[in-house]
């Protein structure tokens, strides 16, 4: 079975920087879609990021330019930098990955659009 686990979450100033990680297990690289989602209190799911499995990606409006999705071939890691967090980006951090995508790049997912999730991290940023 696919298992995705969350690491790196914290708390952070703001301004500061957080590097997520995702270890997926019992999965291939290959076609995959891989995402992350927050959720901050009160507030429903939304996606953050995206990366197929040529390295293109894909971001949110909301974090263009201060956040960048990677993913490791060799580990089949998923990372998340981020980088001069706000407030707003306070919530709980969550890997995705699903095969079915047709464009991976299309932006805007909702959680219902990919099948296998983590458990999440927590960030914090005050």
């Amino acid at each position: 079975h696919v298992q995705l686990v969350e690491s790196g979450g914290g708390s952070v100033q703001v301004g500061g920087s957080l590097n997520l990680s995702c270890a997926a297990t019992g999965m291939s690289a290959s076609s995959m879609c891989m995402a992350w989602f927050r959720q901050g209190p009160g507030s429903e799911r939304e996606w953050v990021a995206a990366i197929d499995s040529t390295g293109a990606k894909r971001y949110a409006s909301s974090v263009k330019g201060r956040f960048t999705i990677s993913h490791d071939n060799v580990n089949n890691n998923l990372y998340l930098q981020m980088d001069n967090l706000k407030p707003e980006d306070t919530g709980m951090f969550y890997c995705a990955a699903d095969w079915g995508i047709a464009n991976c790049l299309a932006g805007s997912w909702s959680p219902a659009d990919f099948d296998y999730w983590g458990r999440g991290t927590q960030v914090t940023v005050s």
